[in-house]
């Protein structure tokens, strides 16, 4: 016969949600309540109600009164929801000896799935995957010794035998925590359960969630409904539900449902039931993809994301299957019924405030306002109304906000949700609201990485001040008597004053007004001279660990409260003897109620507080993790990225770091972000495979031995090419924008080491954009100027990596590099042809062309050359070491056309190994170099003899301006070492724009800010000398001349030619003419050796060569020191 009337045995929002189901089928209702339940919402939507007995969950315990209560009203049908008596198997088996249909499943199913243990040898012999474990209740003993199987990093889970939901669970990490967390969980599983047992299992650090909800006939049918994801937890409490789990593979999601029905199938499970899951996201995890953790045989309180994105009711489908319907005649036999549409998501409003260091504070009130939201894929299942006052002797659940959205974009379910959220009105009692908001406005629960213990592990952030969200209602004043309704049991009151609620109650009665009523207890006020020991929240007492004369330690444990299911001791706060109890175990004590007082004594007992000598070196879980996570960017833990690139000979980026910076400077930036590649793979994989995201970032010091530590200061921006070829992707340019922004702000040199390839696709989408509107590369061009910017590349630079580098001031480059704005891929894609890599861009022609300034035999090299470049911007060095100078009297040959070696004399005239010299490949006609002259950094521009005598010529004058420009840009005295026949001339040397790009070198030196020491010492003729002073003998601090110097306006033949031509012309006996021409030319030479030259002015002095170190130092010493710097000198330095 069809069940005709039900008898609910819950409360709250699920009674009323099995009301509903069972109105709409036809069915009456008949719902119970406690003694202090009464008010409750489900006893008004049920057709009739009865009251129990007693008080509290113990009055919907009683199986006995509710089967009696069923009974006496006719009822044919129980239904028990979720928690109290729902996987209670003899309760079951007690409704079939009365007659009574349990609508659930089968008294075996219960005992099995009841029976945790049980249920892991069950899974096991259905072939289905189990963590390592006990299956069946353990002592204490054997829990330590599994304890000890697991080693050194193991950890433990403890679980009660019984139900679930968390109670009685705890996770143990060091053996020091396992007979607490055993007692506790024992006390908390016989309170919930009636049953004490525990067993204990490996506990998987990092996991997902996720369970699959499955329905069985009474005729072998079983089929499933999908899964749903629960990872979100706090302190394994569900908060945030969602179906289908969001960003899983479906090849795993198959085998999780495949596991489920087959379990299910085999062991022919009846009615509704949910079969849980956790799949391993460490780095460490197991060969199996998955384990089975439990089966709730029962009502999931989550069961709602799964009826949206199904359509299917499953509370009328549980009671239709208990009534015999087979799963045809649900219509659930078809395939397709399992196919999720859309994304819903739960989330759980619970009468509770979360505070950042973990501790919840249960809050009751009566209920001012209650206005659930709605409007479109919007449900919410709860049991709040104005004027109902809430208790603690019950969870703190409140009501159930579901949402669904049939879009694919689980992005679309978070934005209704957080709208949602944003309309729910309630004032009385504070509620998880703000937390939930703060859950849903994360990156990590957008982007499906969040695992059970993310609420833990971020719970600080979680519970911080609620993300900006606008409430959708109309807000009013929800205080009474100017005190706030809301989740506090009465007044806040100062508690450390055991005669504060007292002296409230007695201020308010002086009032008049009567204050907030919350409760009828009196206030007890202990000893003179005694302090009351508070419970910080209200909840109930489990225990009085104490008895009246005791003596006790501060620190010493004296009571146990519970609350939200989660036991909270209480301890003394003094050493003293306990002079009152005020309360009893069972007894709900409301926050900061004074439960023991304590009168301050010296005392003679053992008894210290816990954790009072702490171990500095003990590592904590929670360091523990931070340590592991930090582990995946070290080399150490990366053997086949460290193998690959030792294979090519290379170094790993963290050795190039540790020889660059000084010893234990250098502090990384943002070391744990990762790929933004969450929808290709999961968060272990990205933390295995894409640390740093490629690019290791921070800031230390460089040559700190030579410098203080102000000067030695610098920032480092490593690119890694072990990660995905050491490409630019989008955490990689956010990282890259916060140490550019850094350095902008606080002036920091930048030395980059630029190896990669350019632009990374494959990163997660942000929608439509226009791929340029980045902001890396404008914030890095800034730096130029501002801040010495170097560039090392080693292997492949291509494309947006070598626009970086090319930025820089200096490039410095291996041998084996190749360096190119596009690399083969871009070549091929613009139908230009097919290159290797090592044919687009090799130092053959790069350095030659003077795009690379300095070549470096390898990377160890070009490390060592970059601290030495830099060490020129960093000041002068204290300890320095002169060369003899006498040999500079002979440097130049006294046969004026007799080739010399212009770098013997800069290396005679600098400190000995103070030499570095700038793009020696390009523009040779020009020499560029950073020395130092007694241990002053100086730059070096001079001619090279060598190279069309000394003339200049496009590419020269080009590498001079740019270095003068850099010497300028951040105050480094310029020496001008001259020998100079004047610019090159002739056609072929004016097709290379000589016109414009020669006077580059008269720009850059006429405006030049820092000192210019020009030394002269052979020729100086025309414009080419001119450029090589700025444009005039006037411009420098001095302008010498070594004896060997000769002046001229142009070359002196030439110059004979054109001013005495007539002279010349005149003489008609050709012998005779070329007898004058060189007897003129003889003259004019004569007239242009320095001692005669400088006879007219315009030169300093003519000098001992071996004097010229002599007169640089002591002119620098007469330089008045430079003004410091708040802005640039120029506004960018020429990349050219």
């Amino acid at each position: 016969m069809p069940i005709q009337r039900l008898l609910i045995a819950n409360r709250g929002e699920i009674a009323i949600r099995i009301a509903r189901a069972a109105a709409d089928l036809g069915i009456s209702t008949v719902a119970v309540f406690s003694e202090d339940d009464e008010q409750s919402l489900h006893t008004r939507v049920a057709d009739e109600s009865f009251g129990l007995s007693g008080i509290g969950a113990g009055a919907y315990l009683d199986a006995e009164a509710i089967l009696a209560t069923a009974e006496k009203n006719g009822c044919d049908s129980i239904h028990p929801g979720y928690g109290f008596l729902s996987e209670r198997a003899d309760f079951a088996a007690a409704c079939a000896e009365h007659g009574i249909t349990f609508v659930g499943p089968s008294e075996y199913h219960l005992s099995l799935f009841g029976d945790k243990a049980r249920a892991r040898a069950a899974a096991a012999a259905a072939d289905v995957p189990v963590l390592r474990g006990y299956d069946e209740a353990v002592s204490l003993e054997r829990a330590a010794d599994f304890f000890g199987t697991l080693g050194s990093n193991g950890t433990m889970m403890i679980k009660a035998i019984a139900g679930g939901g968390g109670r009685g669970t705890r996770t143990v990490r060091s053996i020091d925590e396992l007979e607490e967390a055993y007692t506790r969980c024992q006390s908390e599983a016989q309170t919930a359960f009636g049953l004490a047992d525990v067993y204990v299992e490996e506990f998987v650090e990092q996991a997902r969630h996720v369970e699959v909800q499955i329905l069985g006939d009474l005729h072998g049918g079983v089929v499933h409904l999908g899964e749903r994801e629960c990872s979100v937890q706090r302190r394994n409490q569900k908060v945030v539900e969602i179906a289908p789990a969001p960003g899983l593979p479906d090849s795993l999601r198959m085998q999780l449902i495949d596991a489920a029905v087959r379990f299910a199938s085999k062991e022919g499970y009846t009615n509704l039931g949910t079969f849980e899951f956790l799949i391993d996201t460490s780095e460490q995890g197991h060969d199996l993809p998955f384990v089975f953790i439990e089966a709730n045989a029962r009502l999931q309180v989550e069961h709602t994301v799964t009826e949206e994105v199904t359509g299917v009711d499953l509370v009328q489908a549980q009671i239709r299957l208990a009534d015999g319907d087979s799963l045809a005649d649900l219509g659930l036999d078809e395939p397709q019924v399992g196919i999720p549409r859309g994304y819903a998501i739960q989330a759980r409003v619970n009468m509770e405030t979360i505070v950042a260091d973990g501790s919840v504070r249960p809050n009751a009130g009566t209920l001012s306002i209650y206005e659930a939201p709605n409007g479109p894929g919007v449900r919410t299942d709860g049991f709040g109304y104005a004027g109902y006052k809430t208790s603690t002797s019950f969870d703190s659940l409140l009501a159930k906000v579901i949402v669904h959205s049939g879009s694919t974009e689980f992005s679309s379910a978070i934005t209704r949700m957080r709208r949602a959220l944003s309309e729910f009105r309630i004032t009385g009692v504070e509620t998880n609201i703000p937390f939930l908001l703060n859950v849903l406005a994360h990156d990590d629960f957008a982007e499906s990485r969040v695992t059970t213990r993310w609420v833990d592990n971020n719970l600080s952030e979680l519970a911080a001040e609620q993300v900006k969200s606008r409430a959708r209602f109309v807000e009013s004043d929800a205080s009474v008597d100017g005190h706030k309704v809301g989740g506090f049991a009465g007044a806040r009151v100062d508690t450390s004053d055991p005669l504060a609620l007292f002296d409230h109650d007695a201020e308010v009665k002086s009032r008049g007004s009567g204050g907030v009523v919350v409760d009828d207890e009196v206030v007890v006020t202990g000893p003179d001279g005694s302090v009351g020991m508070s419970s910080p929240i209200q909840g109930t007492i489990v225990s009085i660990d104490v008895d009246q004369d005791d003596q006790v330690r501060a620190g010493q444990q004296v009571a146990v409260v519970e609350a939200m299911k989660m036991e909270h001791v209480i301890r003394s706060g003094i050493d003293g003897i306990v002079r009152e109890i005020t309360m009893s175990a069972g007894d709900v004590v409301r926050d900061g109620y004074p439960i023991v007082f304590i009168e301050a004594a010296e005392v003679d007992v053992d008894h210290v507080a816990e954790n009072e000598q702490l171990d500095p070196d003990y590592i904590r879980p929670d360091l523990a993790e931070n340590y592991r996570r930090h582990a995946f960017t070290l080399d150490e833990n990366r053997p086949d990225a460290v193998a690959k690139r030792y294979g090519r000979g290379y170094r790993m980026p963290r050795e190039n770091i540790a020889q660059l910076m000084d010893e234990g400077s250098f502090k990384e930036y943002w070391p744990l972000i990762v790929a933004r590649q969450h929808k290709r793979f999961d968060m272990e994989t990205l933390r295995k495979n894409t640390p740093a995201d490629g690019l290791i970032a921070g800031i230390g010091t460089i040559n700190a031995n030579l410098f203080d530590d102000v000067d030695a200061r610098a920032m480092l921006v490593h690119y890694d090419y072990t990660v995905l070829a050491g490409t630019q992707g989008g955490r990689n340019h956010y990282k890259q924008d916060r140490m550019f922004e850094l350095a902008h702000r606080f002036r920091i040199p930048l030395v980059l080491f630029g190896e990669g390839g350019g632009g990374r696709p494959g990163d997660d989408g942000t929608g439509p954009g226009v791929a340029f509107d980045t902001h890396t590369f404008t914030q890095f061009s800034k730096l130029s100027g501002l801040v010495p910017m170097i560039a090392v590349i080693n292997g492949r630079t291509f494309a947006g990596n070598t626009a970086l580098v090319a930025c820089c001031d200096v490039i410095i480059a291996t041998e084996r590099t190749t360096v190119a704005m596009g690399g083969p891929a871009m070549i091929e894609g613009g139908g230009l042809g097919i290159y290797t890599p090592e044919e687009v861009g090799p130092m053959s022609f790069q350095v030659p062309n003077g795009v690379v300034d300095i070549l470096a035999t390898d990377e160890e090299d070009a490390v060592e050359v970059a601290k030495k470049y830099l060490s020129y911007f960093q000041g002068r060095t204290k300890e320095w070491e002169a060369h003899d100078q006498r040999p500079l009297r002979h440097a130049i040959p006294e046969n004026r056309l007799r080739l010399y070696d212009m770098r013997e004399i800069i290396h005679t005239i600098a400190d000995k190994d103070s030499v570095l010299e700038i793009r020696e490949k390009f523009g040779v006609g020009v020499i560029t170099a950073f020395i130092r002259v007694e241990g002053q950094p100086m730059g070096v521009i001079a001619n090279n003899p060598h190279h069309l005598a000394g003339a200049i010529d496009s590419d020269g004058a080009d590498k001079g301006a740019r270095f003068i420009q850099l010497c300028d840009a951040f105050d480094i005295p310029v020496l001008s070492l001259m020998d100079c026949p004047g610019m090159m001339v002739g056609p072929d040397v004016e097709a290379t724009a000589l016109v414009r790009h020669c006077v580059r070198m008269f720009n850059a030196g006429a405006n030049l800010t820092t000192p210019l020491f020009g030394v002269v010492v052979r020729k100086a003729y025309g414009l080419g000398v001119q450029a090589m002073c700025g444009a005039s003998a006037l411009v420098g601090f001095f302008t010498v001349a070594w004896p060997t110097a000769e002046f001229a306006g142009m070359n002196i033949e030439g110059s004979v030619k054109l001013g005495y031509r007539k002279e010349l012309a005149a003489i008609e006996d050709a012998e005779e003419r070329r007898l004058e021409f060189e007897r003129r030319v003889a003259g004019a030479y004569e007239g242009a050796k320095a001692v005669n030259a400088g006879t007219g002015g315009g030169l300093d002095d003519v000098i001992d060569p071996s004097e010229t170190r002599e007169w640089i130092a002591s002119s620098l010493k007469r330089l008045p020191p430079a003004s410091p710097r708040t802005e640039k000198k120029y506004p960018y330095i020429d990349t050219w």
